[in-house]
């Protein structure tokens, strides 16, 4: 028995251990790797509008259908670019007709805070060395620039090549069980993924819509600008949410100058979220996610503080990748059962052990 503790005790210790080199070595290999996670997102995005228009139009053929979805997701990037683009300026000319209602508002906080406190843009531009942050702003800008056109690249390769990882299977697992675990576990992430991306878009639409009008009720200039990215800032957990409560808040009482209106559309935004949040998004996630709310705080943290804002946006779907994996070895099963919120993480109390067509999985073949 004590060599068997020992044993134990010596397995978990290994799995934190690897834990910890893993996550360090995914911090030093982000530039690398971001793109890469990003691409595979996108592919699988693609790959799921595919499948729902050849489910839609079954005489389709299956090229036919992955150039459709390509058509498709690049019309829906293209007017998302259209849209901040057309906005974006409008948004700076407003801000830039308020600053003295912005400077009132700061006067006023300031003879709150104390003599030293700043009083007007004008002062806290003037403690600001803008050639000190020139050189961080162009890199920003560099490295975004030549992180999309890395994603795309990616992208292209991607989905040119998902067809050979079905005969790379083959080659890996000789035996018949082996490879219909291997593809079952392949989809089961997949679908997971697809499912994820597919209810954050539905519910990002309707809080974007509610809150558009919302919005134009109370009178808050550049309505649609904001719905916008109410609905983009809706894929990073918590913080996104937070975000598009109170900034339209901030820049209400910026524009009208008096809180009456703030509070009424930062009150009516919480009520939108909330409502969508804890009654519409847990009876379209079912069983789907199975994560402790806990961990996808953590895991918001986590992969935020390893990679960034691209970290965020993908904690949540990357937290299940991990927890999924996990599962399948004795030695850090364990692990996913603390990242699950029921500590059945590979759902064998919910029915996984089904076939992997559930919500309108297919297996590689039919994809072709």
């Amino acid at each position: 028995m004590p060599s068997l503790a020992g044993s134990s005790i010596s397995r978990n210790a290994l799995v934190i251990i690897a834990v910890v080199v893993t996550g360090a070595a995914l911090r030093w290999l982000g530039a690398i790797i971001t793109p890469l996670l990003l691409a595979l997102f996108l592919t699988v995005m693609v790959d799921g509008v595919g499948r729902v228009i050849r489910r839609r139009l079954p005489g389709l053929p299956a090229r036919a259908a992955l150039i459709a979805a390509i058509l498709v997701s690049t019309i829906a990037f293209a007017l998302s670019a259209v849209i901040v683009a057309a906005n974006a300026g409008g948004f700076i000319e407003t801000l830039t007709r308020d600053q003295p209602r912005l400077d009132l508002l700061l006067g006023q906080f300031a003879r709150k805070l104390g003599p030293h406190a700043p009083r007007s843009v004008a002062q806290i531009l003037g403690q600001l060395d803008p050639m000190q942050y020139l050189g961080t702003v162009a890199g920003a800008l560099q490295n975004f620039a030549s992180n999309a056109f890395l994603v795309l690249v990616y992208v292209g390769f991607l989905i040119a090549s998902r067809h050979a990882f079905e005969r790379k299977a083959v080659k890996l697992f000789h035996a018949r069980e082996s490879r219909h675990e291997a593809l079952h576990l392949v989809l089961r992430i997949r679908d997971g993924i697809e499912r994820y991306l597919w209810i954050q878009t539905v519910t990002g639409l309707i809080i974007a819509a509610a809150s558009w009008a919302v919005m134009m009720m109370v009178g808050l200039q550049n309505a649609f600008f904001w719905a916008f990215l109410v609905f983009v800032v809706n894929y990073v957990p918590i913080v996104g949410a937070v975000a598009a409560i109170v900034f339209p808040a901030l820049f209400t009482l910026l524009q009208y100058g008096g809180w009456s209106q703030a509070l009424i559309l930062l009150g009516a935004l919480w009520l939108i979220t909330f409502v969508v949040g804890n009654i519409l998004l847990p009876r379209m996630q079912g069983d789907s996610l199975n994560m402790d709310p806990l961990i996808v705080l953590l895991s918001l943290a986590f992969w935020g503080a390893i990679w960034g804002l691209p970290g965020m946006f993908l904690s949540t779907p990357l937290t299940v990748l991990v927890m999924v994996i996990l599962a399948q070895f004795e030695g850090s099963r364990w692990i996913a059962v603390l990242l699950s919120a029921d500590g059945d993480p590979q759902g064998l109390g919910r029915g996984a052990g089904r076939a992997p067509d559930q919500h309108g999985v297919q297996t590689v073949a039919e994809t072709r």
